[in-house]
């Protein structure tokens, strides 16, 4: 049976948010950023018109971090119907409770990005449960402000992660999955037959993939800063998301999800 994708509102839209990700985030020295930033600061790279003055070089300069981040749609929501109208550099007194709000926020709608693929994969009772949290936590993301700065995000995932595990067991069954170990560091996997394997949270970094077979391979929160993915067919991987795509090495070659957009970084 096909389902509709509901992950078309959860993808960050720059054009339509007040930079809030480069105000209400913490910054600390290391290979990800060139500086130290305290949350609630603005970066000193953010211009007046909400846009990041190094935005094409900011790998260059440092700022790997911001090249990989996603809010999931969270900073349109929150400037354009959670608190519209509200601006961090016009109304500071009001800036706390906007970045918090977004930082809650952003929860949710991560958590509906998985909520979602999960309810396109499965058929019955499984599919009706997960819509019914999908439709909950939608409504929560959308609620007002006061609502939403009071939602417990990590008590809607506890209540979530059943669901997700039981579509990610049953989009899987049949498949003679290999059982890796969680720490892959640096493994050669390259055109290893992964199909089926349970990598939830999987440390993949600097793992070279090129050419692994990873239909229906589970990579929630699966770490691939630096995994190797150039010439990598991803197109049917499970609950992988735009931050962990960015964060991979991938070119021309790699094959991506629908909802998934190629990284700028990557080279044509």
């Amino acid at each position: 049976m096909a389902h509709i994708d509901h992950r078309s509102h959860l993808r960050a839209d720059c054009a339509r948010c007040t930079g809030l990700c480069c105000v209400a985030l913490a910054f600390a020295p290391s290979a990800d950023f060139a500086i130290d930033k305290p949350a609630g600061a603005p970066c000193p790279h953010l211009a007046g018109d909400s846009r990041c003055s190094i935005h094409d070089r900011l790998p260059e300069r440092g700022f790997r971090g911001c090249t990989t981040y996603d809010c999931f749609g969270a900073g349109q929501r929150v400037v354009g119907d959670v608190l519209p109208g509200t601006d961090w550099r016009a109304d500071p007194a009001a800036a706390g409770r906007l970045f918090a709000v977004f930082h809650v926020v952003r929860g949710l709608h991560e958590l509906l990005w998985y909520v979602a693929e999960a309810a396109s994969l499965v058929d019955g009772p499984l599919h009706a449960e997960l819509e019914a949290v999908r439709v909950r936590l939608e409504g929560l993301a959308g609620a007002d402000a006061d609502v939403v700065a009071a939602v417990d995000v990590d008590e809607e995932r506890a209540g979530a992660v059943p669901l997700l595990r039981a579509a990610s067991e049953r989009a899987r069954a049949g498949s003679a999955a290999p059982d890796l170990p969680r720490d892959l560091v640096g493994r050669d996997l390259r055109g290893a037959d992964l199909a089926g394997a349970d990598l939830r949270g999987a440390l993949l970094i600097g793992a070279d993939l090129r050419g692994a077979v990873l239909e229906r391979t589970d990579l929630t929160g699966a770490d691939l800063r630096g995994a190797d993915v150039r010439g990598t067919d991803l197109a049917r991987a499970l609950f992988l998301t735009q931050q962990q795509v960015a964060a991979a090495d991938g070119d021309a070659g790699t094959t991506l999800p629908g909802a998934l957009g190629r990284p700028g970084q990557w080279p044509v």
